[in-house]
């Protein structure tokens, strides 16, 4: 017995007996609606680096090497279940699995979203620092800057600020800096500017 692509209900012969469907049909129905689903976590996917670099958190490139493993773990499970549903082998619990990655994109985005934006910037809070080093990667749509300066937390080494073009041509290493981090709306501290001191 194996269950029908589509909607998931037990089959024992080539139509399904809940939403009439043949194998082919319903495999022809769920491949659409996987291409779909997917290009709902791609948009997703774009959102979350997007909305990063606007409210960045200080452990940002924590954040981006998680959501660089979920974005390689959903689309190799897409590709496992479009190979399974063209085979019309059993896919029931991965369709369930891949289901609950297509919002965690939108999830992850709307969080640093609602954290930076309701954030009051009463709670300002400045830290002296120094410049390290800084780290210029080139990118196909926006690239990555990032200014490496002495961390003010404990237990950690270098702060790894995401900045933009002017600020990343304004400092130099060994610039005496002031970094502003907001305590963020949902306790997430987001990196808010730096200054000369």
């Amino acid at each position: 017995m194996t269950r029908c692509l589509d909607c998931g209900s037990p089959r024992t012969a080539d139509q399904c007996p809940s939403c009439g469907l043949t194998s082919r049909a319903a495999e022809l129905v769920y491949r659409r609606r996987l291409v779909s689903r997917t290009a709902i976590f791609l948009v997703g996917s774009l959102a979350f680096p997007y909305v990063s670099q606007i409210y960045p958190p200080l452990d940002l490139d924590l954040m981006l090497v998680f959501f660089g493993l979920l974005f390689f773990l959903a689309l190799t499970i897409a590709v496992i279940l479009e190979n399974r549903a063209r085979r019309h082998k059993e896919i029931e619990v991965l369709k369930r699995v891949y289901s609950g990655f297509i919002p965690l994109p939108w999830i992850l985005a709307a969080t640093l979203f609602v954290n930076g934006r309701l954030d009051s910037q009463k709670n300002l809070a400045y830290y002296p620092t120094t410049v390290e080093s800084k780290f210029n990667m080139k990118g196909i749509v926006r690239g990555s800057r990032r200014l490496l300066v002495h961390s003010w937390r404990p237990g950690q080494h270098v702060e790894r600020l995401a900045v933009d073009a002017d600020d990343f041509d304004r400092f130099q290493d060994g610039d005496t800096t002031v970094v502003a981090v907001e305590p963020g709306a949902l306790g997430i501290p987001w990196y808010y500017g730096i200054y000369r001191r």
